[in-house]
């Protein structure tokens, strides 16, 4: 895998963020792979299409690519919320390339993958609407929120300048692959619930560590008055999708 943002026709752009943007697409269709089968490459959409910059021409699988000069913030700013809410709420948003570029040395630094599937209503935020004095007045964007995203689906694709093998990449999306047949109305739950076991920072748990985070669980589900059953419900749920173990007694390990 080639580090390097490609120069070519960049010369025809005159900002620096199209340049960037220029840049990282063409980098992506060099360089990207698909998580999702074995093929090597992805191919680019046509121009403007709307959320969707690549594709796997053997599995079919959409993705977007949004790339930034800063690190990793716990922010990704995105589109209009409107369109992001429908976008979950029909099961259509694409996996999401992350990239960050040193813009001295032209050059990837990091790639984070987010699967489609990882989506929830939860980890987006409605940003305020547009002033009156601005071009598109009452416009209202989103971000995406990373810290409402589990940490297994962040999946690294390059790390501090160091390419993670396809192979690996592929055994971690797969592993929450089966995220994907949960009813989107239902996966909401068990993503976070599945944020918060991972948030424990060890790989056996106890009924009773996650019941400790039901109070961050009822701020995102107000309506909700029985939290606690809810998250047995979605332990359960984990467990039978093999993302997590029972052990007996309470008592949970996070599969390998």
């Amino acid at each position: 895998m080639d580090l390097q943002l490609p120069v070519e026709n960049l010369a025809n752009y005159k900002s620096a963020p199209q340049r960037a943007r220029v840049g990282t697409e063409s980098w992506g269709a060099i360089n990207l792979f698909c998580p999702s089968c074995s093929s090597a490459r992805l191919n680019p959409t046509p121009k403007n299409h709307a959320a969707i910059d690549y594709y796997c021409n053997s599995c079919r699988s959409p993705f977007q690519l949004k790339s930034r000069s800063k690190a990793f913030g716990t922010k990704i700013v995105d589109a209009a919320y409107s369109e992001m809410k429908r976008a979950i709420l029909e099961d259509r948003t694409p996996n999401l390339f992350v990239l960050h570029y040193d813009m001295e040395q032209w050059s990837v630094r990091n790639v984070i993958l987010i699967p489609h599937f990882a989506f929830s209503l939860s980890a987006i935020e409605c940003r305020p609407p547009l002033s009156a004095m601005a071009r598109r007045a009452g416009w209202i964007g989103c971000n995406i929120l990373l810290s409402r995203i589990p940490q297994d689906a962040q999946i690294r694709i390059i790390s501090d300048g160091v390419p993670i093998h396809p192979r690996d990449v592929r055994r971690a999306y797969q592993r929450l692959r089966p995220l994907e047949s949960l009813r989107i109305e239902k996966r909401g739950w068990t993503l976070d619930v599945l944020r918060v076991v991972q948030g424990l920072g060890k790989v056996e748990f106890s009924l009773r560590d996650v019941y400790a985070h039901a109070s961050t669980l009822k701020k995102i589900y107000p309506l909700n008055e029985h939290v606690h059953d809810k998250i047995r419900q979605q332990l359960q749920v984990l467990r039978d999708l093999r993302i997590i173990e029972f052990l007996g007694n309470g008592r949970y390990r996070i599969s390998a």
